[in-house]
């Protein structure tokens, strides 16, 4: 079975930073709007990814400042296990 999405932190220069991948880029707006609920969360955006082996675009999550990222990430995998697993079940 394939993974519906994969997370990873980013530590740039400005800002701390979560990338999304989705196995399904047609999602991409979809997740968006359903993480956009986190208080914590300053931007999203849907990216290009230029980068080998990844997907063709990821969501960039932006954080605001004094936000503990490993904490942020976890809470972000849950809410899209869930939503997964809802969508899966709601078929």
């Amino acid at each position: 079975m394939l993974v519906p999405f994969r997370s990873e932190i980013r530590n740039s220069p400005t800002r701390q930073t979560i990338k999304i991948f989705l196995s399904d880029e047609s999602l991409d707006g979809k997740i968006k709007d359903h993480l956009e609920h986190f208080t914590e969360i300053d931007i999203i955006e849907i990216n290009e990814t230029v980068e080998q082996n990844h997907a063709g675009e990821n969501l960039t999550i932006f954080l605001k400042d004094a936000v503990d990222i490993n904490r942020m990430k976890a809470s972000i995998d849950s809410s899209l296990w869930w939503y997964f697993e809802k969508d899966v079940v709601d078929e």
